[in-house]
């Protein structure tokens, strides 16, 4: 992973995970180029951010990944790819499912048969979700300090493994765990290079939180702001959280023994360490601003899973990943850039959210 050469393309490279991983390998000295419909609120920020970090090293193509054409084009010459790109929300994939299988479904299979055409074995790794596990409401669960928790104590104690059926529920989860697939199926039938990363809650720097993604980025928002924030359930719902610095060490890592790791997928979050309910974190930001935070809450939402946590043993040996950054230290650092963001008036809010 070294050198002026062909470049490593990034789908929705000008996104939240997308720019952090983009600024990583141009800092390491790889040409990047960045495939961004830039359709998100605030993502050409990201863009002009890296641009300038990098003149010379960041290049962008601006287009949809329904452009098979120019997804083509982006792709003839990659070294590898990092496929980001994708339609994120369950409730937009409720509003409209047509949509959400184009960009989900057809734009990765477009870029799997451009790189499979070229016949040089690029490889690619795919952002994949923990959706693809569907709400998981076979578990049975018990309430401990304000948190939904398996009774189980195995599960409790590690998480949810990769030996967990898939079980796609809302369109969205079956556009992604049908991408998810598609990639696995290309290393096993066309021998291309590939690798999956079914990513839990990323948060960090450059996170433009709503109501549809991003709920840690999107409470501090809030609550900075001195807003209150809507809470989809109960707000005992669990995820493990991932600081973006730790998701683009194993990105990159996937690349880089992507001989060893080919045609399989990992869960990648926070682990058991940093579990946390959203009540918790609600709590613990009144903590950061030494102030209470208004919360009321609104219906439980299609397949919202009341309690999902990364098993990360397998993604830890096999990418060699230390350990995470501690939530309570991400978060005060997250806070600590909004707050600069929103000094200089950068960031937007939206007014409710869903544990994604």
């Amino acid at each position: 992973m070294s050198g002026r050469s062909n470049p490593v393309l990034i789908t929705g490279g000008a996104g939240f995970i997308g720019s952090n991983l983009a600024d990583r390998l141009a800092s390491e000295g790889h040409d990047v180029l960045v495939f961004d419909a830039l359709l998100r609120p605030g993502v050409e920020r990201n863009l002009a951010w890296l641009k300038a970090r990098h003149p010379a090293r960041i290049s962008a193509a601006v287009a949809d990944l329904r452009d098979e054409a120019a997804l083509s084009e982006a792709a003839k010459d990659a070294k590898a790819v990092f496929h980001l790109a994708a339609q994120v929300a369950v409730t937009t994939s409720m509003a409209d499912p047509v949509e959400d299988f184009e960009v989900n479904i057809r734009g990765t299979l477009a870029i799997l048969e451009s790189l499979r055409r070229r016949g040089a074995r690029t490889p690619l790794v795919f952002a994949s979700t923990n959706k693809v596990y569907g709400n998981l409401a076979d578990v049975p669960l018990q309430l401990l300090d304000d948190a939904y928790t398996p009774a189980d104590p195995i599960l409790r104690a590690h998480g949810v493994g990769e030996e967990r059926p898939l079980d796609f529920h809302t369109p969205y989860g079956c556009s992604k765990g049908a991408a998810d697939q598609y990639v696995l199926d290309y290393a096993r039938s066309f021998d291309l290079p590939t690798a999956v990363l079914r990513m839990s809650c990323i948060y960090g720097p450059r996170q433009m939180g709503t109501e549809d993604q991003g709920w840690v980025a999107h409470f501090l928002i809030r609550a900075l702001k001195g807003e209150p924030i809507t809470i989809y359930g109960d707000g005992r719902q669990v995820r493990d959280v991932l600081y973006v610095a730790d998701a683009v060490e194993a990105y990159a890592a996937a690349w880089n023994r992507i001989e060893q790791v080919k045609g399989r997928a990992f869960n990648l979050g926070g682990g058991v360490a940093n579990a946390v309910s959203l009540r918790q974190l609600v709590e613990h930001i009144e903590h950061l601003l030494d102030r209470r935070v208004e919360v009321s809450h609104g219906d439980w939402r299609a397949g919202d899973q009341r309690y999902y946590v990364s098993d990360t043993r397998a993604a830890r040996r096999a990418l060699g990943l230390s350990e995470p950054v501690d939530w309570r230290h991400g978060v005060a650092a997250l806070a600590d850039w909004l707050r600069e963001q929103a000094a200089a008036g950068l960031h937007e809010t939206s007014a409710s959210v869903e544990a994604a």
